[in-house]
C-alpha cells in the first residue's frame, strides 16, 4: 500500500482506510479459518500459521524478507509495464509460491505485516515483530524506488 501511495497508484485517502482494513480483514480471515477448521489451525504443527524467524535468526529473516519483498514487487511492476502485462498475476503468483517452498524455513515468509499479525493475534505470539513490520515495507518501498528511479517505467 505505501509503495503503491508512493508510485502515484493510490490516494493518501484510499491507503489511510487500506492499510488497517488489510489487518482487520486478516484477522477476520484467520478467525473465520478458526470456525471452520477448528483444532486444525491451531494445532501445533500449523499454530495458526504464525511467521516466525527460521535457522537464521531475526537478522536472517529481516535479510531474507526484504529481499523476497523487494524483488516481488521490481519484477511485478517491470512485467505489468511491458507488453506481457497480462502474465502478471501467473508472475506473481510462481514468486510467491516459490517464496513459499524455497524462502518460508529461513523467515517464516510474510511479506505483509497484516499477514502476520492476522496469525499472530490469534495465537497470541509475536516473535519478533519488527522484522515483519520493517523488512517487508522497506523492501517493498525499495522495489518501487527501483522502479521509479532505474526502471523508469512509472
Amino acid at each position: 500500500t505505501l509503495s503503491m501511495l508512493y508510485l502515484g497508484k493510490i490516494s493518501l485517502w484510499d491507503a489511510v482506510f487500506y492499510i488497517p482494513a488489510q489487518f482487520i480483514g486478516g484477522a477476520a480471515g484467520v478467525g473465520l479459518s478458526q470456525l471452520m477448521l477448528g483444532p486444525r489451525i491451531w494445532h501445533k504443527s500449523v499454530d495458526y500459521a504464525v511467521t516466525v524467524p527460521g535457522s537464521l535468526g531475526d537478522i536472517g529473516a529481516f535479510v531474507c524478507e526484504f529481499g523476497i519483498s523487494c524483488l516481488l514487487l521490481t519484477i511485478v511492476l517491470k512485467v505489468a509495464h511491458t507488453r506481457y502485462a497480462s502474465l502478471t498475476p501467473f508472475v506473481a503468483g510462481t514468486l510467491v509460491a516459490t517464496y513459499i517452498t524455497f524462502e518460508a524455513p529461513y523467515s517464516g515468509m510474510s511479506m505483509n505485516p497484516a499477514r502476520t499479525v492476522a496469525s499472530a493475534v490469534w495465537a497470541n505470539e509475536w516473535p519478533a515483530m519488527w522484522v515483519y513490520f520493517l523488512a517487508p515495507v522497506l523492501g517493498m518501498m525499495t522495489g518501487a524506488l527501483i522502479h521509479r528511479k532505474i526502471l523508469r517505467t512509472v
